[in-house]
Order: C-alpha cells, then structure tokens, then sequence
C-alpha cells in the first residue's frame, strides 16, 4: 500500500508538471497586466519554487525540532536534506525571479525589500551547510546544527514574510504596490498555478525521498 501511494505521487508529480510547462507556455492570457505582460507566464514556475522552498525548509524545522526532542540522528539527517532540497528550489526561484524582474523592471536584480530578504534567507541557509562542514563531532555538529537551522527558519520568515511588509511599497507581486496577487488571478491562470504549486511540490518530496534513502543505505 505504502509503495502504491508513493508510485502514484511521483506520476502525479510528473502529469502536474508536464500540464504546468505546457499549459504555462502556450495558454492564451485573459488579460494583459501593464508591465507585466506576457512575462506573467512565470508565475506557474518562480512562484511555486518559492513555495516549495518555504514549504520543505518548514519541513527542515521541524526535524531539527524533533531531533533536539530526541536525539535521533536519523531526524537530523532529514533535517539536512531537506535544507539542502529548500536551498535548491530557493535558488531556482532566484534564477527565475531574475528573469522575471529583467523583462519587467528593467533589470535582473533591483533594490527591493522583498527580493533583498530572499537574498539574506539563502545566505542564511548556506551559512547552515558551511556551519555543519566546520564541524567535527557528529553530535555536537547535530546539536548546533539544529539550533541554528531553527533560528534560520525563523529568520527567513521575517526577511520574506514580516519585513517587506513593514518596508512600504514594493515593486514584487503581491506587495503594497503591486499589480498582481494570488487573489485577483484569472480563473483561467488559476487553473494551471494550482496543479503547478501541487507539482513542484510534489517533485521537491521526490527528490528529498530519494536523497533520504541514498543516506539510509550507506548506513547499513
């Protein structure tokens, strides 16, 4: 039963993604945003990075939380890894931000608190893995490790979620200022931004569950 539900959440995964690609690239818009155009066409793909980042670095915190509950090595493992997947998707959603912004804004890159806040959390997190590579003793290295990375949680909630919003206008979406969120998409975007956010997500757990039992493997 086990191994039907994850044969069918990997396919779903792949259907998901394929209709989000497809759809995302060749749908007609209902309408044209000034400014953003046809460059809206990337809200099925950096957005859903983003939110698969969120979602697996959530995931992160919570098995350093139950590693310092217990002290499993195991909890700490998943904890790394899933860290590892966040930072990975945290910088697909960079890479895709970049363009966005270039196409909309004039430039890759601009002075914005929201974009200036992602910067930070992913230096946050790499400061994670370096912190984690300093570190000889396997237990301290967990002990720390999972302290600091509960911290960098917290800290990328306040960088991407509470700061930006306390900084004023903002040139990115969904921000005092802009002229787009989530709540006002077309019906017609609706219908392929949800299966795309279901379909990241859906691959981040794929690739964290095939990283996670490459490392149980060494260890027998």
């Amino acid at each position: 039963m086990r191994t039907n539900w994850r044969l069918a959440y990997k396919i779903l995964s792949m259907i998901l993604l394929t209709y989000a690609v497809v759809a995302g690239l060749t749908l007609k818009l209902p309408y044209e945003l000034p400014i953003i155009y046809e460059s809206i066409r990337n809200l099925f793909f950096h957005v859903g990075m983003w939110f698969t980042m969120i979602l697996v670095l959530l995931i992160s915190f919570i098995f350093s939380l139950l590693y310092l509950k217990n002290f499993k090595p195991a909890h700490d493992q998943v904890a790394l890894e899933a860290a590892q997947v966040g930072l990975l998707f945290g910088m697909l959603g960079i890479f895709t931000g970049m363009f966005w912004a270039n196409e909309t804004w004039g430039a890759p890159w601009v002075r914005d608190p929201k974009l200036n806040g992602a910067a930070l959390s992913l230096l946050v997190y790499f400061a994670y893995l370096i912190l984690r590579s300093s570190l000889g003793d396997e237990e301290k290295r967990a002990r720390i490790s999972a302290v600091y990375n509960i911290f960098a949680f917290v800290l990328m909630i306040i960088f991407i979620g509470i700061l930006p919003r306390l900084g004023g206008d903002s040139l990115h979406p969904g921000q005092a200022g802009s002229p787009l969120t989530v709540a006002e998409l077309d019906p017609t975007l609706r219908r392929v931004f949800y299966p795309a956010i279901l379909g990241w997500i859906s691959l981040a757990a794929w690739i964290l569950e095939i990283k996670v039992r490459i490392l149980r493997l060494k260890d027998i």
